[in-house]
């Protein structure tokens, strides 16, 4: 799986980007917050992938974040969310903002988005708003935070991507960042993205 892009931006669309990766250029969806946030074109930019594959067609939807990421996959969990649905959502909300209305029951404000009807705002928020306190950390910006007292987890470092790799791999976004949480205070701050995985998959296993 492709997890993460880091290249030049080649090319940009109102929905997509082309980011060229050594002279492979890679088509990538994403939301309007995501474009925004890649900049201008030549541009080095970082941007975390997740890929889907059904049986017509098969995508790379780009993220800012890896916390947006993670409200992706959950977004596309609910009935009636496919990948442009949930894109709108993301570029009507931000990460935070989704978080707050789905923990909060407010379906007004996810209704925000474009496509989205009140009746699917209403399902979005009913069937997350427990997950959404799982997530409440994940922010769109600033970075990945853990549980309460415990070390944060930064987005873009080696920690951060740890915690994407974990969820890679079908641990959900609380227990992975609690995981590698774990294996930072263990192994110091300044532990390779390898050492990181390893140690949090013992933790998250144990």
């Amino acid at each position: 799986m492709i997890a993460k892009l880091t290249g030049l931006l080649d090319d940009t669309g109102p929905d997509w980007a082309v980011i060229d990766v050594n002279g492979v250029g890679y088509l990538v969806h994403a939301s309007a917050r995501t474009l925004a946030h890649l900049g201008n074109r030549g541009d080095r930019v970082v941007i975390h992938t997740e890929l889907q594959v059904s049986e017509t067609d098969m995508r790379l939807i780009g993220f800012a974040s890896a916390g947006e990421r993670a409200w992706f996959r959950l977004l596309t969990v609910v009935q009636g969310v496919g990948s442009k649905v949930a894109l709108a959502i993301l570029s009507a909300l931000t990460v935070d903002e989704l978080q707050r209305a789905c923990a909060g029951g407010d379906s007004a404000m996810v209704a925000r988005a474009n496509g989205v009807g009140p009746k699917l705002a209403s399902r979005i928020v009913n069937e997350l708003k427990d997950k959404a306190g799982g997530l409440a950390g994940l922010s769109g910006g600033a970075g990945i935070t853990a549980e309460p007292g415990e070390a944060p987890v930064v987005s873009g470092s080696a920690s951060a991507d740890a915690v994407s790799a974990l969820q890679n791999l079908g641990f959900k976004p609380a227990v992975a960042a609690t995981a590698v949480t774990k294996a930072i205070e263990e192994l110091g701050e300044d532990a390779s993205l390898g050492d990181l995985v390893r140690v949090a998959l013992k933790r998250a296993t144990a």
